[in-house]
């Protein structure tokens, strides 16, 4: 069935002959005879579109139209009114109403009208779903782990998204503070607004000043137009400025003044911009000791550290190895269309037992390196060379031992196929079948 309509009419006729000629279309009709009723509906009933007399018995269609755009802003409305108030009309459009018709000339124009405003709000729909699982996706209560550590994170990080408060995340690489950062967003008043994030590392001085604070046409060559910054692109939403012990000094000044005033200037401009935006900065280096250095400042230090969270290394979590192991075997099997693979115990030990120095991505990327290499089970073999390095992987010295397990390997990639598998290893078929028997692999 098509979208469903809400007809809002005390006149019975005229309600009747509406509801006919909509459900001629194949829209579904819904009936009400005042405005109490048909809010009552609307509770009730998934309605797109309504269709709402000026004039009812206990409300104003203009009125009405408001109280349903604040609730249910998806549904669009059409207000019918007589000849003497179109203003009524004008008016409820200006309290958010798709259209009007003058009652006695809808008959002809209100299918056409209904199709528009059933897509737009059919369109809106979409959007305010696919934002759910965007916030859903990025939610606090998403990121994966139950160690004691990262439950405290993670309550930290639920309770300042509650406010605007400026947040500094500290923690090693590979914690996942971008993760953090735009969970706080999606969790906060904010989260319908932009959430633009910056890598303060990977551009030049010129090239962040000019990417943040947007520059006016002809402040150096080849600024042939004024261009907007990212800080005014997440102007009532959230910038999260990555890697923010790599700034420019001078530049920590501009940014200093954005976090006191809400202000900055572009490049080549003589006017500020103004801006109101939540910034969420990160850093795995020490700033209060570049501070002391001259490297970095103190007053931006303090301002930007009103509310600091540690986010735990992987290795001050070794608990939640296994769930984020299963997550991303998971995510990586589906990636590459493979059945999900079961994981070794002995896989797993060798994961618990090594050093992250790259935390969660660095699992991520031994994980799915290992989904490529398996055939339906995560195993020691298919871990990179510098696992051998820890105790649950002994350094294999001897030469035919270490071509056993690399044969294996092979074999295991290539799921069994003996041809593909002397190709990759670069041998002949022969010697490849002499190899199985001598190392006993079948």
């Amino acid at each position: 069935m098509k979208a469903t309509i809400l007809i809002i009419d005390d006149e019975v006729k005229l309600r009747g002959l509406l509801s006919r000629i909509i459900s001629l279309e194949g829209f579904g009709v819904l009936e009400a005879g005042d405005a109490s009723s048909g809010l009552k509906l609307l509770e009730r009933e998934d309605v797109s579109v309504v269709i709402s007399d000026v004039k009812l018995p206990d409300s104003n269609g203009v009125d009405l139209t408001k109280a349903i755009k604040d609730k249910y802003p998806s549904v669009e409305v059409v207000v019918l009114t007589a000849f003497g108030t179109i203003s009524d009309g004008v008016r409820a459009i200006k309290n958010g109403a798709f259209d009007y018709l003058i009652k006695g000339d809808d008959n002809e124009k209100i299918i056409p009208l209904l199709y528009k405003a059933a897509e737009k709000a059919q369109l809106q729909m979409r959007i305010v779903q696919l934002e759910g699982k965007v916030a859903d996706k990025y939610s606090i209560d998403n990121i994966l782990g139950l160690s004691p550590a990262i439950l405290e994170a993670k309550d930290l990080a639920g309770k300042v998204a509650q406010t605007d408060t400026t947040v500094l995340l500290l923690g090693e690489t590979g914690t996942g503070k971008e993760v953090f950062a735009q969970a706080i967003h999606e969790s906060s008043h904010r989260r319908s607004r932009p959430f633009v994030a910056v890598n303060c590392s990977a551009l030049g001085k010129d090239i962040l000043e000019s990417e943040l604070f947007g520059h006016k046409a002809g402040a150096f060559t080849g600024a042939v137009r004024d261009k907007k910054g990212l800080l005014e692109e997440a102007n009532t939403g959230t910038i999260f400025l990555d890697e923010i012990g790599e700034m420019n000094i001078d530049l920590q000044s501009k940014l200093l003044r954005v976090l006191e005033t809400g202000e900055f200037f572009k490049v080549g401009d003589s006017k500020p911009t103004r801006v109101n935006v939540r910034i969420i900065a990160a850093t795995n280096r020490d700033l209060k000791r570049q501070s002391e250095q001259g490297a970095f400042r103190l007053d931006l230090f303090y301002r930007l550290s009103v509310f600091q969270l540690h986010l735990p290394s992987l290795n001050e979590r070794t608990e939640d190895i296994e769930v984020l192991t299963q997550y991303f075997t998971s995510l990586f099997a589906a990636k590459m269309n493979k059945p999900v693979p079961k994981v070794s115990p002995e896989f797993l030990t060798a994961l618990k037992k090594h050093y992250w120095k790259g935390n969660t991505r660095e699992l991520k990327n031994v994980i799915e390196r290992a989904v490529i290499l398996s055939a339906g089970q995560l195993l020691i073999s298919s871990l990179p060379f510098d696992f051998a390095r820890d105790e649950a992987v002994p350094v294999i010295f001897d030469l035919a031992e270490a071509e056993k397990v690399q044969i294996n390997k092979v074999l295991q990639y290539t799921k069994g196929n003996k041809t593909e598998a002397a190709r990759l290893l670069n041998i002949a078929l022969a010697t490849l079948y002499r190899k199985i028997k001598e190392y006993e692999l079948e």
